[in-house]
């Protein structure tokens, strides 16, 4: 009798664990975490509902976190893997904060954690919009909305607000769609592998009193780096002048493709920055823009016109960064 329980319990056993493995692969949510300002829910902060969650996570947990504006520091760190954050709308379901100093972990988000969605959700740093005035004018610090260490990170209807690095796009695969991305100086950042599909990106540079910001300061490192920010059926506003784009490294690369772009762009598009004389490395480039600052006449000479080999390889998504399918075993719904 006893052995025979024994035999019951192990198929089981070997059962789920198959199950959640399938579950995993096939993205289907095994766990549900509702966080409530009002206390209806599980948690009334988004952290306190990630810290619940058990190390060396293997299944999909999904936290919904009801509208409201969320005034806390969200961490994930490593082995936090398989969660969902979302919420009722970029709108309504707001996490704030307010740090300076540090481009990555002065963030209002920091991911360490792989297989991460979030929808629906807009992540603030607010410092420098309610920093005082000192006898030189608003000193702007860089303090991130978001930092992502992790690879495979997807956000689906999300914003991203801050002023100086607002999206620190650091490290690993990651796709936006239909994304909010605002910020004046360097706002999306970093040595990632990106791709961002019809998204917006608010250039807030009238702050800077007439001087030009920068969208994007990607910092590919060598040749063999298989990193880069690519932009497909974006639309650009611009409240000031701005650049696309600087090179945050020697191989930086950046592509816009179909972008609606006004005419606040910089007519020469693109700075070499601290790689003058490199220029060569760098892979700057546009294709099939449109809008008033479009207009590439006036263009770096530098700026790369690549073979239709190179751009397929760069602009599709399943080559790009999805060779392996991990968005669509995500969970979308």
């Amino acid at each position: 009798m006893h052995f025979l329980h024994f035999i019951t319990m192990l198929l089981l056993l070997c059962t789920s664990k198959g199950s959640t493995k399938h579950d995993v692969e096939k993205g289907v949510i095994a766990r549900k975490i509702t966080v409530d300002q009002s206390g209806h829910g599980d948690f009334t902060a988004v952290q306190k509902a990630i810290d619940s969650i058990p190390p060396n996570n293997n299944l999909w947990t999904r936290i919904y976190i009801k509208a409201a504006i969320y005034y806390e520091k969200v961490v994930i760190p490593q082995g936090k893997s398989f969660i969902i954050l979302q919420g009722e709308s970029r709108r309504r379901t707001i996490i704030r904060w307010e740090e300076a100093g540090s481009a990555t972990e002065s963030s209002t988000l920091i991911l360490s954690a792989e297989n991460f969605v979030a929808m629906d959700i807009s992540f603030q740093n607010t410092y420098n919009l309610v920093i005082p005035e000192g006898p030189d004018g608003k000193r702007i610090l860089w303090a991130p909305a978001a930092t992502l260490y992790a690879d495979k990170a997807s956000f689906y209807r999300c914003g991203f607000s801050g002023v100086q690095d607002t999206l620190t796009d650091i490290q690993g695969r990651h796709y936006f769609k239909s994304c909010y991305i605002q910020g004046a100086i360097d706002f999306i950042w970093g040595g990632g592998q990106s791709v961002y599909e019809k998204c917006v990106i608010n250039a807030t540079t009238g702050i800077l009193n007439g001087t030009a910001g920068f969208i994007t300061a990607q910092g590919r490192e060598n040749e063999n780096d298989s990193s880069g920010f690519v932009f497909l059926s974006c639309k650009i506003a611009a409240s000031g002048p701005v650049y696309l784009g600087r090179a945050y490294r020697a191989y930086s690369r950046v592509i816009f493709k179909m972008a609606y772009m006004p005419e606040a762009v910089m007519p020469q598009g693109w700075l070499p920055w601290n790689y003058t004389g490199h220029e060569e490395k760098i892979t700057f480039s546009e294709v099939l823009c449109s809008g008033p600052g479009s207009d590439t006449s006036r263009r770096v000479k530098w700026e790369k016109n690549l073979t239709q080999k190179e751009l397929n390889r760069l602009v599709n998504i399943n080559k790009f960064i999805n060779t392996d399918g991990w968005i669509q075993e995500q969970p979308r719904f």
